[in-house]
């Protein structure tokens, strides 16, 4: 059996006697391979493509000076999000191994995608989840689509076949409708920029119900500039409704979560911008239809009520009642007349007596009576005064006998009298005063001057 070696540091010198065969060699060589490229990351060009009836892939990857085999078996290759075609650049992981019955090493892949796309799709999810923290994506800020839009901005390439698309479907469906297609390129270097612009002069037109955001599919590096963060900033604070329509209905796009309404294609989103004009149609005449029948039942309705109010009528005999409301207004005009007459009678009476009585007072009279009464009223502020002066005499004499009997001089004028030293001190006891000091007594008529001698107090 010929020996089996783990890796190349640990692969002895053969021997001469040491022979292996082909299918030893390949698998020795295997080995090798595996043990030294266990996953490696591989950039290159597609090339000979096939997928035969097993759902196996094979190609080349390829580049200016080499190419390798590669395969990518099933079920992963049923996983790819592209479709490979030759010519296309790709970036895989996988494993070198190699192929033992022909003797060809090879790469098998367990991940391929679009060269580029990797990155591309990390920055996208990336930013996806910031403006979602944001709440930019939320299902309160979404604006609701007008019913019936009398006139449709459309921002997309003016060539391409999104555009086509939106307006075959709006001129099939709903004529009356006012579609504008504003140009702009969508995809490549400056196309985020260009429709961020374009978006925002068709705002502030304040000329369209709703603007319609259109591209047909791609990859993700071509939609891209529909991930761009400042697009979906602005369509998320526009005022008017805004719907999305980018890619095919499996491609999704920042301006797709931002927008108020997500489109798989640009023609889906025609449909659900304008109705129908067979079913508006089928509408107006069922409408027309009941506003028919209405009108008739109310004019049969109107009939019935003019035949009963006839009937009704008849039954009433119409000259005779005539002839009594004709009564009625004669004897009601002549009480008026004779109401008015009596009223009449009255008000000259009156003015009758207004004239004897202005008649009866003679201006002279009444000067006097005038004067009577103002000297009546000249008399008023002396006797109140004189009330007031009286009152206030009596307060002031109460007032005066209470601070007589708490004053101290009425105290004194019952035989009592006031000690005081020279400074002024009141001399309360025995103990207030030394033999030698010199004091005052008040009297009622007047002080004494006095001096202590002795004084018999306790000590």
């Amino acid at each position: 059996m010929a020996p089996e070696f783990s890796s190349p540091s640990a692969m002895p010198d053969l021997r001469p006697d040491d022979v292996l065969t082909p299918s030893q060699l390949n698998t020795l060589a295997r080995d090798l391979l595996e043990g030294a490229f266990p996953s490696v990351w591989v950039e290159g060009e597609l090339g000979n493509v096939s997928r035969p009836s097993s759902g196996h892939l094979y190609f080349t990857l390829k580049d200016a000076r080499a190419q390798v085999r590669c395969a990518m078996f099933r079920p992963k290759s049923s996983w790819l999000r592209f479709a490979p075609r030759e010519g296309l650049r790709v970036l895989g992981r996988g494993r070198l191994t190699l192929y033992e019955a022909r003797g060809e090493y090879q790469m098998v892949f367990d991940h391929l995608e679009e060269a580029g796309e990797g990155a591309l799709r990390r920055a996208f999810d990336e930013l996806k989840a910031r403006l979602a923290a944001e709440g930019l994506f939320d299902a309160e800020r979404k604006r609701p689509l007008p019913r019936f839009a009398r006139r449709i901005g459309v921002i997309t390439s003016p060539t391409g076949a999104a555009v086509r698309d939106v307006l075959s479907v709006l001129s099939r469906r709903f004529p009356l409708v006012e579609a504008d297609v504003l140009p702009v390129p969508v995809q490549g270097d400056g196309a985020a920029a260009q429709i961020t612009a374009m978006l925002q002069r068709a705002i502030v037109a304040q000329r369209y119900d709703v603007i319609v955001l259109a591209r047909g599919g791609g990859s993700l590096e071509d939609l891209w500039a529909f991930n761009d963060e400042r697009l979906a900033r602005t369509i998320a604070a526009s005022p008017v409704p805004i719907v999305s329509a980018v890619g095919h209905e499996t491609d999704f796009s920042l301006s797709d979560f931002a927008a108020d309404v997500r489109a798989p294609t640009p023609s889906v989103a025609a449909e659900l911008l304008v109705p129908n004009r067979e079913d508006l149609l089928h509408r107006v005449r069922t409408l027309d239809a009941r506003l028919r029948n209405l009108q008739l039942q109310r004019l049969r309705q109107a009939m019935q009520r003019a035949d009963r109010a006839g009937l009704r009528l008849n039954a009433m005999r119409p000259r005779a009642r005539l002839d009594m409301l004709l009564r009625r207004q004669t004897d009601a005009l002549r009480r008026l007349d004779a109401a008015w007459r009596q009223r009449l009678e009255r008000e000259r009476a009156r003015m009758r007596h207004a004239d004897a009585v202005l008649r009866a007072a003679h201006p002279r009279r009444r000067i006097e009576r005038l004067r009577e009464r103002l000297a009546a009223i000249a008399l008023r502020p002396q006797s109140a005064i004189a009330r007031r002066l009286s009152k206030d005499a009596l307060h002031l004499r109460g007032l005066a006998r209470s601070l007589e009997a708490v004053s101290p001089l009425a105290t004194v004028a019952r035989g009592y009298s006031i000690l005081r030293h020279g400074d002024g001190r009141v001399v309360r006891s025995v103990l207030d005063a030394a033999p030698g000091d010199r004091l005052s007594a008040r009297l009622t008529d007047g002080e004494l001057a006095l001096r202590v001698e002795q004084h018999d107090g306790e000590t």
